[in-house]
C-alpha cells in the first residue's frame, strides 16, 4: 500500500470510525441518563462531538495500524477501536443488575443502528453511479462499506462476554449475583484476554464467521453487492 492509497483509505475510512466509536458511547451515557445515572451528563459526555470521546490509541493508533497493515493479519476490512469509555455509576440506576444490561448492551445495538444507515448511503452511492450526481457515487459507496464495516465489527467485539467489554457487563447482569461476582473479578485481566486472543488470531477466527454472517443480512436486506 502506498503513500497515496494510506491517504485515500484514510479519508474513506475517518468518518465512520468516528461516528461509530462517539455514537456507540454516547448511547450508553443516553440510556444510563434515562434509567437514573447522569454521570456522563455531567461530565459533558452526553455529546456527539468526537473530541469529547476520542481516544487516542483506541479511535485514532488502532484502526489507523489495522487499515495500514490490514493485508497482513488477514482480517481485510474488518476494522475496529473504541473511545473513552463513558462514566456510569452503577449504582444510581433504579435496578443496578439489569440496568447494567441495558445500558451495556446500548453500545453495540447502537453500531447495529449505524449498520444499517451506512447501507443506505451504500445504496445512495450506487444509485448514483448512472446520474448527473455520478461524482459522489464513489466516495459515498466506500464511505457507506466502510460504515457497515466498522460497526459490525465494533459490535461483535464489544459483545463477547469478556468484562469490561458490553457483553461482559450484559451477562454479569444477566447471571445469578454469585456468578455474576466471579465473572466480574475477570475484569482487570479483560485487556490481557483480548491481546491474548489478538496476537494468537483466536479473536480472528471468533469474529470472521460472524461478521461475514450478520453483514451477509445487511446486504442481502439492502440489496448490495459484495464489492
Amino acid at each position: 500500500m502506498n503513500f497515496d492509497q494510506i491517504i485515500q483509505t484514510i479519508s474513506i475510512w475517518i468518518l465512520p470510525v468516528l461516528f461509530a466509536v462517539t455514537l456507540h458511547e454516547a448511547a450508553h451515557g443516553y440510556v444510563a441518563k434515562r434509567l437514573g445515572d447522569t454521570t456522563a451528563q455531567m461530565l459533558g459526555r452526553l455529546s456527539l462531538n468526537p473530541l469529547r470521546h476520542v481516544d487516542p490509541i483506541g479511535t485514532v493508533a488502532v484502526p489507523l495500524a489495522l487499515l495500514v497493515f490490514g493485508t497482513f493479519s488477514g482480517l481485510g476490512s474488518i476494522i475496529f477501536g473504541w473511545a473513552k469509555p463513558v462514566p456510569v455509576n452503577f449504582n444510581n440506576l433504579k435496578h443496578p443488575r439489569r440496568d447494567m444490561a441495558i445500558v451495556a448492551v446500548a453500545g453495540p445495538l447502537a453500531n447495529l443502528a449505524m449498520a444499517l444507515v451506512w447501507a443506505l448511503v451504500m445504496k445512495l452511492g450506487l444509485n448514483f453511479a448512472d446520474t448527473a450526481n455520478s461524482f459522489f457515487s464513489i466516495p459515498l459507496t466506500l464511505m457507506g462499506q466502510a460504515g457497515i464495516a466498522i460497526n459490525i465489527s465494533l459490535m461483535i467485539l464489544n459483545l463477547l462476554p469478556i468484562p469490561p467489554l458490553d457483553g461482559g457487563r450484559v451477562l454479569s447482569g444477566l447471571l445469578p449475583p454469585v456468578w455474576s461476582d466471579r465473572l466480574d473479578r475477570i475484569e482487570p485481566y479483560g485487556l490481557i484476554i483480548l491481546v491474548t486472543l489478538l496476537v494468537t488470531k483466536v479473536l480472528y477466527m471468533i469474529i470472521v464467521p460472524i461478521y461475514v454472517f450478520v453483514a451477509n443480512i445487511i446486504y442481502n436486506l439492502f440489496g448490495l453487492p459484495h464489492l
